[in-house]
């Protein structure tokens, strides 16, 4: 399945069990590989962030986390 970074733009991040996560700001690219390292996130205001890795005010979710991209984009909160 190809998904075009365009089409990812502002897509609601949620974890596995509906929880709402944020809105993708970002992605983190390895720049020799191409791999997506990890999604960059707006936090929603209502979330606590304190389990999540920050960079700044943004959340850093591995994009190993990722388990599904269609209307939202689903993370496994375990590894996120």
């Amino acid at each position: 399945m190809i998904v075009f970074a365009k089409s990812l733009s502002n897509k609601e991040i949620v974890s596995q069990d509906g929880r709402k996560i944020g809105l993708l700001y970002n992605l983190t690219v390895d720049l020799d590989t191409g791999d997506i390292i990890d999604l960059v996130v707006q936090p929603d205001k209502s979330l606590n962030t304190k389990k999540y890795r920050m960079d700044g005010d943004l959340i850093l979710i591995p994009f190993k986390a990722v388990r599904s991209i269609k209307e939202y984009i689903v993370v496994d909160s375990m590894l996120a």
